[in-house]
């Protein structure tokens, strides 16, 4: 099956994960997977981070749709998330058709050349980068797409810093996602 992987903190996930994943979709994958890390490479997180949490508001984010697969390796792996491990593992698990998908935001492209192993990550992966900063397309070395998405103003710290300051945020997340950090009392506390 053609697939495609979309990785990340998502702290928390939110609608525009989402709409991304369905935008991949229309590119004729099949199935996106959603794979929270337990410690990303490239981002600091919050000493307080529970990477549980993060992954049971992707499974209920996800819930219902099953082309939305959501896989724990990272979280189980614990540690530094390193993408090129991850996709190893994916590819060794699933079925997947020719090269899997790697989704990234035009903010990481510029940057990838950094990333752990990343001309074996280039040669293991088609990398599908979405628009996040700008609408032009940046140069980028390799087999890539990019998605014609409308940029989306949302971002996981933009609501954490919501939820802190009691600012409204409700429908910028999944209901159930909503009720989960509700329930929890997430990122109520300043960073």
């Amino acid at each position: 099956m053609k697939t495609a992987v979309l990785g990340g903190t998502f702290n928390p996930i939110h609608n525009g994960h989402l709409f991304l994943a369905e935008e991949v979709l229309a590119l004729g994958y099949r199935r996106v997977i959603f794979v929270p890390s337990h410690k990303p490479a490239h981002k600091q997180v919050d000493a307080l981070d529970d990477p549980l949490a993060r992954l049971e508001m992707t499974r209920l984010a996800c819930a219902g749709r099953e082309e939305f697969i959501v896989d724990d390796c990272e979280i189980l792996r614990r540690g530094i998330s390193y993408t090129i491990q991850t996709v190893e593992y994916l590819t060794g698990k699933y079925e997947i058709e020719g090269k899997p998908g790697l989704i990234i935001g035009d903010d990481l492209a510029a940057g990838f050349d950094r990333w752990k192993n990343a001309d074996a990550l280039r040669q293991a992966v088609r990398i599908i980068i979405a628009h996040r900063t700008t609408e032009e397309k940046l140069p980028f070395a390799g087999d890539h797409i990019y998605i014609r998405n409308a940029i989306l103003p949302l971002s996981s710290s933009d609501i954490r810093r919501r939820i802190q300051k009691g600012r409204a945020y409700r429908y910028l997340i999944p209901e159930d996602v909503y009720a989960f950090i509700r329930v929890r009392g997430l990122y109520s506390r300043p960073e």
